[in-house]
């Protein structure tokens, strides 16, 4: 039997694990339930034994990044909830009314800004703003959850604090100001095309007059727990990781320093007594996210210590498909597998590069780099496993193949661009 399945290819036993458990969740299976048994399946379907597989679930439950993962996630739903509990959020909103005129603008604003912390699960931060200001306009929990993934990621193509950008730059040894450069028309262009789906989805309404217009400082205090999660998150991240090298979860130690001194305020601020935070804490709905995140990790382990992505990937090359081809599709297809930018970059640049160096392109390397990220990022937003998809769809009770219905044409559409841009760079560099 073990041969047989041996001589499967390891994309379509792959395929296979990925489908079973998105029939779970449409079975209504806990989301946590589905990927514990499709990490089980994996296992089973690349060999592993009853016992390898247990150990590399426990390896995952008590790795510090999971673990870290776990903590960061729940503190951002505990702050999420003290802000709504003591009408905070409520307040903020009512005080950013008026301060923009236009209502696409105001759906945008508080995922992009809430992007520029590379926080895991970040979606689910902004998403309670993006909820209460698209009640208004009708929007289906589909096209809510797009709104919020979509603008929570606009900056990750080139924003330094992202591990999966700074991970390219480190192992192609890319000057990063000149990759920034690089990557920020692309930015700009997921931006554009973000808005452009909501001028198709969002007539205008209720057009605020600018003699109606409210001071912003009303609106910044109210922001300001979250200033504290952006400012102090990123300050404490890049102390510790640069005090401590090599410590895997600084950054995430970082956030949960600064959660904490958020939800701190909030209670002295808001005069929040402990009771009411130990009510939130312990609410059953935190519980099961934490389960699925660790369930998650369990899968993603699975994928690494059965050798799943390293088959994946030498499949590929055995095909003999052009640099170009595989530095499209590599990415893309771990994107896909894992939902995590670091993965795909991880996975995909020590088998690039080496072939970018025997076609002798090293000259067009920021391009090719480019295209890596654009593409591994693409697969990484399609991901059933990107923890940000999977946040926001349950937060706006929103079924995933109605979001993505939101997300094939942009996301093509991108990948259209990144081929564009590709191929100005290489007449560009060359010329």
């Amino acid at each position: 039997m073990s041969q047989i399945i041996d001589a499967v290819p390891a994309a379509l036993r792959v395929g296979v694990a990925f489908l079973f458990i998105l029939l779970a969740i449409r079975r209504k299976f806990s989301l946590g339930n589905a990927f514990l048994m499709g990490a089980c399946l994996l296992g089973f379907l690349f060999g592993m034994t009853v016992n390898a597989t247990l150990i590399s679930f426990r390896a995952s439950a008590t790795s510090l990044q999971s673990l870290s993962l776990a903590v960061v996630v729940a503190m951002i739903l505990v702050l999420s909830q003290c802000m709504e509990k003591t009408g905070r959020m409520a307040r903020m909103l009512d005080h950013f009314k008026g301060i923009l005129s236009h209502q696409r603008i105001n759906l945008i604003v508080f995922p992009s800004l809430i992007g520029l912390l590379p926080m895991p699960g970040g979606a689910v931060f902004s998403a309670p703003m993006v909820k209460v200001l698209g009640r208004s306009l009708n929007l289906s929990g589909a096209q809510l959850s797009f709104i919020n993934y979509w603008f929570r990621h606009i900056w990750e193509y080139w924003w330094p604090m992202y591990p999966g950008f700074l991970l390219i730059i480190v192992m192609a040894e890319i000057h990063i100001g000149r990759f920034i450069l690089f990557m920020m028309p692309v930015s700009v262009c997921a931006a554009g095309l973000g808005y452009l789906k909501l001028r198709h989805d969002i007539i205008e309404k209720q057009i605020v007059s600018p003699t109606l217009k409210k001071s912003v400082l009303p609106f910044l205090t109210d922001l300001f727990p979250i200033s504290i999660v952006i400012i102090f998150g990123l300050g404490f991240g890049w102390a510790i990781s640069s005090l401590v090298p090599g410590f895997p979860a600084g950054k995430e130690v970082g956030l949960i320093i600064a959660l904490a001194m958020a939800v701190a305020w909030i209670m002295i601020e808001d005069k929040m007594t402990v009771k009411r935070l130990v009510r939130i804490i312990i609410q059953p709905d935190l519980l099961k996210m934490i389960y699925m995140i660790f369930a998650i990790f369990a899968f993603k382990g699975i994928l690494e210590d059965s050798l799943a992505v390293n088959a994946v990937s030498s499949e590929l090359m055995a095909l003999k498909i052009p640099v170009m081809l595989i530095t499209m599709l590599l990415p893309f297809l771990v994107g896909m597998v894992t939902g995590i930018t670091v993965a795909c970059v991880g996975a995909a640049l020590p088998i690039i590069l080496p072939l970018i160096y025997a076609v002798n392109h090293a000259q067009f390397m920021p391009a090719y780099m480019m295209l890596l990220l654009c593409s591994g990022f693409t697969g990484v937003l399609l991901s059933p496993l990107h923890l940000c998809l999977i946040l926001s769809n349950q937060y706006f009770d929103a079924r995933m193949k109605d979001v993505y219905r939101q997300l094939w044409v942009p996301c093509g559409a991108l990948m259209a661009v990144a081929i564009f841009y590709f191929g100005l760079l290489l007449w560009m560099m060359s010329s």
